[in-house]
Parts: structure tokens; sequence; C-alpha cells
């Protein structure tokens, strides 16, 4: 990539965080309309956890196959592409005549968005290449989410209360268009010095072992054992043929090598745990400020400013405390406010008082606005910047995934709690495990984020950079290519 001015790499942040912004804006708006669609399309508490794993599991499984593929064919051309996708399955979601055509048309939405948040983080990667700036620019990124956060459920409860649920997807369209001709005219090609080859055994692993382990998960609560056992087998066979194949190929999907470092792992399954956090979160609160406290989804986008502000606050201020002084403290943070949070509504049932329902949302926003700025920055700095979107894409997978079974897991815990015809005076009971599943999140959040980023931790980061740059090395001289 060549070397751009100050102002010109603002702006391609500025565009990368507009397909950011789309992809995290749908999610948390279309939580707020999950009540509406209920009704209009008779959906079970299963259909509405279909409605939202359906887009990030297909996001999750595609990840890492576009960031190596943005990698390999260049960048803006896959960026482009997945902002076009993705404009397409939201028109096509607008006019979805039944839950199971929302769900498929959700799953073409997602294609899209697994070509734009790992390759635009690429993107941003490799044209902040001073880790200072980076650092910034990675909290900027953040800081897009407390954006969404906040945004999302207003825009989302004023769409459906004025025209519908099915306007959420409308605004999608614009902002992507948008963001297809910014990027044709300003943001430069860019590709990895050597192309990693498709590993199609690898992608078809992982599609399995997410689907089967999702789809156990969620339909557990109300199918027989013999229906739930045969995807649970089929998810420990997948995960079993992944550990055994990718490691014997030269380029696999998943290069497991990354796992040798300690940030990275950590990382990794805090990425999962906050984000399962998060999905579980934003599903009993949508669920219960509309269905057991009767608000319609405009009041319940307001009650979840609380949230969302604290969340767009402390993103950019993470983004400078990892520049300055590393991701543990931020993480420390994040894990401290977020599990304080999940025990207040586990132990003290905030949701049925206005006063710790507020304190509850505000403590969760401020924990998880400092969460993601240090897990991005974990997962890309140390690495080869020929493995930026590989990286990248492992960690947005891991965002993914751990929303996937967040709402997975505290949606069956729900329904398997909750009585249809007393809904609303079962559901606080109904939701307890949850909360305490959610506060066990948090504390791992809180334990990794202090065990992963210390000095032993960033010596074998240093350790496993040096054997993966070795080995690219060796795999371009056995090529006959110039070193």
């Amino acid at each position: 990539m060549p070397e751009l001015s100050p102002r010109r790499r603002m702006l391609v942040l500025a565009i990368c965080c507009m397909s950011l912004l789309i992809v995290s804006l749908d999610t948390t708006a279309l939580n707020v309309g999950l009540p509406s669609m209920q009704r209009e399309l008779h959906a079970s508490t299963a259909g509405l956890q279909w409605t939202i794993d359906a887009y990030t599991l297909v996001l999750a499984s595609l990840l890492m196959l576009a960031g190596s593929t943005g990698d390999r064919v260049g960048r803006k051309k896959v960026f482009m592409t997945g902002l076009v996708v993705f404009s397409i399955g939201s028109l096509l979601c607008s006019l979805a005549p039944n839950l199971e055509s929302l769900i498929a048309f959700r799953m073409v939405q997602a294609v899209g968005g697994s070509m734009l948040n790992p390759v635009a983080m690429s993107i941003i990667t490799n044209t902040f290449t001073e880790p200072r700036e980076r650092a910034r620019a990675i909290g900027v990124w953040g800081a897009v989410v407390g954006i969404s956060m906040a945004a999302g459920p207003l825009v989302g409860g004023l769409l459906v209360e004025s025209v519908g649920w099915r306007a959420i997807f409308w605004v999608n369209i614009p902002v992507g268009l948008a963001a297809v001709l910014l990027t044709l005219r300003f943001v430069p090609e860019s590709r990895a010095p050597k192309a990693r080859r498709p590993d199609p055994v690898g992608q078809v692993l992982v599609i399995a072992l997410f689907g089967s382990l999702t789809y156990a998960i969620i339909e557990a609560p109300t199918a027989g054992a013999a229906t739930v056992l045969p995807f649970a087998a089929v998810a420990l066979v997948a995960l079993a043929g992944l550990l055994w194949y990718e490691p014997r190929r030269d380029e696999p999907l998943i290069d497991l090598r990354f796992f040798r470092s300690a940030p990275f792992s950590g990382a990794t399954v805090i990425a999962i745990s906050a984000f399962a956090s998060l999905g579980g979160f934003l599903f009993l609160s949508t669920l219960y400020l509309q269905n057991v406290r009767g608000l319609d989804a405009l009041h319940a986008g307001l009650w979840m400013l609380p949230m969302a502000v604290p969340m767009f606050l402390c993103a950019p201020l993470a983004g400078r405390l990892v520049a300055s002084r590393g991701p543990r403290l931020p993480l420390v943070v994040a894990g401290v406010a977020m599990t304080a949070s999940a025990v207040l509504f586990a132990a003290f049932e905030a949701e049925t008082s206005d006063t710790t329902l507020f304190l509850g949302y505000v403590v969760f926003g401020i924990g998880f606005g400092f969460v993601n700025a240090p897990i991005t920055n974990t997962a890309v700095s140390g690495m080869p910047r020929s493995q930026a979107g590989v990286a990248a894409a492992v960690a947005s997978t891991s965002r993914q995934l751990g929303q996937t079974l967040g709402v997975a897991v505290i949606g069956a815990v729900l329904a398997s709690g909750i009585t249809g015809s007393a809904y609303r005076t079962t559901f606080v009971t109904a939701a307890r495990p949850g909360w305490w599943i959610l506060a066990g999140c948090s504390l791992a959040v809180l334990t990794l984020g202090a065990l992963t980023n210390g000095r032993w931790a960033r010596t074998t980061a240093e350790r496993a950079a040096q054997r993966l740059e070795s080995a690219e090395i060796r795999q371009v001289v056995g090529a006959g290519e110039p070193v």
C-alpha cells in the first residue's frame, strides 16, 4: 500500500468505519424490532434467536475466508463486493414475506458482512503502521460500536413505531452505496506480499462446527435428544477434524500457530466471552422491556441509552489507554464492570426496579466500552503485516461466534424456564440462570485480561511472530521467489 497523507489516512479510516457502522447498527436496531417481528411473523423464541444467529453464524463462518481472500486478491475489491452484497441482502430482508425468508435473506446479508469488518481492519492495519497511531485508529473503530449502540435502539425504535420493522433494513442501503463510491475513489488497493491459497476443507469444517453447535443449542429446549445429539456429534467431529487437518497445511484457513501467542489466544477467548455477554444482554433486555414491561419499541430504545452512551464515551478512552499503557488495564476495567452488572441482575433482580435497571445498564456500557479496542489491538499487533487480514478475521470471528453463542445459550435457557401462559410473571425467574452465565463470561474477560497481557505473554507473542515470519520466508524461498 502506498504511503498516504495524514488527511487521506483519516478518510480511509472513516470509510472503513462506515462498514462497521451499518453492520453494528443493523444488529442493535434489529434487537429493538424483535417483539414486533415476533407478532407479525408469529415467531417463537427460537425463531427470534434464528433471525439474529442466522446472520452472526454465517458471518462467523466466512470471516476468516474473507480475510485471507482480501489478502490474496485485493482488500479493496473484496471490501467493495461486501458492501454491494450487504446492501442487496438488506433490501431482500425488508421485503421478506415470512420468517423463513427473513432468515434466508439475513444469511445473504451475512455473506456481504463477512467481507467488511476483517478486510476493513486489515486496511486500517496497513494504513496506520505506527503502533500508537494504529492504537488510536482502532480506538476510533471501537467508538463506532458505541455510536451504533447509541443510535441503533433509537433509530430502530423510531422506524418500528413510525413505519415498521422492515424499515430497519432500509438504513443500510444508502450508507452502503455511499461507502462503495467513497471506497472506489479514495481507498488504495493492497494485498499481502504472498497470496494465501484457499482451504476448502478447513472452510467446510468451520461451517459444520459453528452451524451444528448453534443448532444443537437453540433447539435443545424444544427438540428431543434424538434430534440434538447428532448435531452435537457433528460439532465434535468437525472440531477434531480442524485440529488434525489444519496444522498439516502450509497455508491453513486457521493458522493454529497464532495461538502460541498468549495475548492472541487471550484476545480470542475474551472476544467470545465479551460478545456472548453483549448478545445475551441485548436479547434479555429487549424481550423484558417490551414483552414484560409493555414498552413500545421507541421507549425500549430510550431505556438502552444508559448502556449505549457510556459505551460510546469509553471506547476512544480505551484506545488511548491501549496506546499509552497497553491492553491489560482496559480489559480489567471491562471485566470488573461487566461482571458487576451481570451479578446485579442475577442476584438482585435489577430489572424489577428503575434505579437498579438504570445502574445495571450504565455499568455494563462502561465495561463493554473498554473491551473492544484492546481485543482488536492485541489480535493484530505483533503479527506479521502480511497476516493482518487473517489475524483480524480471527478476532472478528471470535466476536461473531461469541454473539451467536450468547443468543443461542441465553435464549435456550430462557425458553426452558418460561411458561407461555404466564410469560410476564415467570420471565425474571427464568432469566436469572442466563444472567449468571453472563456473569461467568464477564469474569473470564477480567481473568484472561489480567493473565495474558504481562511480560511472559508478550514474550510468547514475539516468539510466535518470529516463527510465522520464518515460515513465510521458507515458503517464499522454497517457491523460488526473491525474498
